[in-house]
């Protein structure tokens, strides 16, 4: 007998209409089977971090403001909010993720196209009809688009119309350049053209999207050194300074005050004590610095891959980066400004 149902409780979470879906969605991430029994471990844990975080967190408010029914009440409410959220980020960071995996593979088949399609053109031109062509140029260091491309070369020799085939794959991903080439290929087949031709200019048009997109990422360099020398220096030497600006203005207006008091001068102004807390301007700083690093990580990646997920791996890199740098000021910054004596 089983101890714990995963797969039951996977299950159960999942809705039979979904399930074609995220199966459909899944095989484009390269997994086959729908990991029921991973999201059945998923929702086992989330319930316990649930529990605990009611109890650690939700529960002792609670009971200092509410008794009876009106405590069971809320602590269902404020339990099945907790758990709710939980299970929502969960989701979130699993779409995040596959939807990242998909379109990495995407990119490995647009970038390994050209090849191929070179191998089925060569194949084409010594004489072999286009579908024993396309099974022949699928290679191991093809990756993915080999496995793609056999997955549709076996439809097609089990009797599905070939066009329908390379439909149903360029359809699963979105890649305006496996659609556009496929689809050039398709209507070639079906006006009885010369294939070997078709895709010789198809292979030069992928070529030359590569160069462009090569040329504008090099001519907008600029803009990424300047961005990223913003985030990783200027910000975070800024938000150092401000800190010992604060903190000497601070010192200042606490040696006024007692001045005034023992020489018996009274001056046109008057300066309290400043509300922003040291500590507090700090927190908010690294705040910033984090928020402001993943945005212009982003604007990067648009700039250099055209895609915010192709980038991805920027974020992590500017937030440390940025948060590094800020220590650094700090460091250097407290012992210029340490020694300096305010009378």
């Amino acid at each position: 007998m089983k101890i714990v149902f995963l797969e039951e409780f996977g299950k159960a979470i999942i809705p039979e209409k979904v399930r074609p879906r995220l199966r459909q969605y899944l095989f484009k991430a390269g997994i086959i089977d729908v990991p029921y029994k991973s999201f059945g471990a998923l929702f086992y844990m989330s319930v316990l971090l649930a529990i605990t975080l009611f109890f650690y967190y939700a529960y002792p408010l609670l009971i200092k403001s509410f008794s009876g029914f009106g405590l069971f009440f809320f602590s269902f409410i404020s339990g099945l909010a907790i758990a709710s959220a939980i299970m929502i980020f969960a989701f979130f960071v699993i779409y995040a993720y596959l939807d990242i995996k998909i379109f990495n593979r995407t990119s490995q088949m647009e970038e390994i196209l050209q090849e191929f399609l070179k191998f089925v053109s060569e194949n084409l031109k010594g004489g072999m009809p286009f579908e024993k062509a396309l099974w022949s140029a699928i290679k191991p260091e093809f990756g993915i688009l080999a496995t793609e491309v056999r997955l549709a070369a076996k439809k097609v020799i089990t009797g599905q119309d070939i066009e329908d085939a390379i439909r149903e794959f360029t359809d699963k991903y979105d890649s305006p350049i496996l659609k556009r080439s496929f689809n050039l290929i398709s209507e070639g087949l079906r006006g009885g053209g010369e294939i070997a031709e078709i895709i010789d200019r198809v292979v030069e048009n992928i070529g030359e999207t590569k160069r462009l997109k090569r040329e504008m990422a090099t001519t907008n360099m600029t803009y990424v050194i300047f961005i990223t020398f913003v985030v990783i220096v200027i910000a975070p030497g800024l938000f150092a300074l401000s800190y010992q600006l604060l903190t000497v203005l601070e010192k200042f207006i606490g040696k006024l005050g007692p001045s005034q008091v023992a020489t018996g001068i009274s001056l046109p102004l008057t300066m309290s004590s400043i509300s922003i807390k040291p500590h507090d301007f700090i927190t908010f700083s690294r705040y910033a610095l984090v928020i402001t690093s993943a945005f212009a990580s982003m604007i990067v990646s648009m700039i250099r891959k055209g895609s915010i997920k192709a980038g991805v791996m920027y974020i992590p890199i500017f937030i440390v980066s940025s948060l590094l740098m800020y220590t650094l000021f700090m460091f250097i910054l407290t012992s210029v400004f340490g020694s300096l004596i305010l009378i």
